[in-house]
Parts: structure tokens; sequence; C-alpha cells
């Protein structure tokens, strides 16, 4: 069997940048958050962290952003948009794609995101009004993600994601065995 075929070193994860401390978030600060799992990961090298809005040409700092969706909750298309009405969803969705694209290219599964933005948002999102009100809701990029069967986490749910990662490599491993004539194999 070709090296690498089967053989991933480990499962990297994706992480949005702001909670690895990198200043990213629209106020020019970050929400670095200080977990033993990460700091495991960061030592193995699982880590790649993105921004999605400075990835789709966002400035930092820059205006809040918020999602409307135009004909209410739950209606499609949603519209990203600054607090003085300036529409930044195409940015938005060239950030996600752009995370999307180093998702593949890294064969991620699992992705721990900022809640509450409008980006990454996995479980909440500021309902639109600029009021500090969340909703339920996901960001586009979390929305994105999902869609392309990654599992998101929020920020809070670090040994969730954990567990997600451990169940997939323990999987991966299974499959190698079992393709290379080992226990269990054929």
């Amino acid at each position: 069997m070709p090296t690498g075929t089967y053989n991933r070193a480990v499962q990297k994860v994706l992480v949005s940048a702001c909670l690895l401390g990198a200043d990213v978030r629209y106020h020019g600060g970050n929400a670095s958050i200080d977990h033993p799992v990460l700091r495991r990961w960061a030592g193995e090298e699982r880590l790649v962290s993105a921004c999605p809005e400075v990835a789709g040409g966002l400035s930092t700092p820059r205006p809040p952003a918020e999602i409307r969706r135009p004909g209410g909750p739950g209606s499609v298309p949603l519209v990203v948009v600054t607090r003085e009405g300036k529409d930044v969803s195409a940015a938005c969705m060239a950030g996600a794609r752009s995370v999307l694209e180093l998702v593949r290219q890294h064969d991620i599964r699992v992705a721990i995101l900022k809640d509450g933005s409008p980006s990454c948002g996995s479980t909440t999102i500021h309902d639109g009004t600029f009021s500090g009100a969340r909703v339920p809701g996901e960001g586009v990029t979390a929305s994105i993600l999902r869609a392309a069967e990654v599992q998101v986490f929020e920020e809070n749910r670090i040994d969730e994601a954990a567990a997600c990662v451990a169940a997939l490599e323990e999987e991966a491993a299974s499959t190698r065995t079992r393709r290379s004539g080992g226990p269990g194999g054929s």
C-alpha cells in the first residue's frame, strides 16, 4: 500500500482564528481561549486557523455585521449587513468558500467556531437589530461547513469536539487495519 493512502497522521481541526488569539474580530481584538485540548492539539500540529470574514476581504477592525433575513426568521435569502446598512454578504460568502477550500485541502471533518458571529456562529447569531440580542441560528461559514458534512462545534464544546476527533481517528485506524489484512481484515 502506498504510504499515506490510508494512513493520515492526525485528524486536523479547523478553529476560528480569533479563538486562537489572532486579532481578527470586528473590534480589532480576539476571543482567545485557553483550553488543554487546544494546547495539546497545537503541539500535535492539528490546528488549522481561519477567519472567514478576513479571508473574504473584510478589514480588521471593521463595522459589526449581523444576519438579516428580509422575509423574517427562517426565510431565504439571508443578507449580512453592517449597522450602517452596508451589505457585506458577498464578502461573508467568499470567506466561507475560502474556508471550505481549506477544509477540503486538509481533509478536515471537525471545526470549532466562534458562536454568535455572522460567519462562524454555530448555535446562535445576533438577531439583526444590533441590540445585542441573540437568536438560534448559524452563520454563513458554519452553515456551509455543515452542508459539507463537517461537524461544527462552538467554543464552549471543545471536549465534545475532542471526543468526535477521537472517534474519527478510531474509525480511520479500524479501516486501515481491515484494509491491510490485520485483525478483522480480509
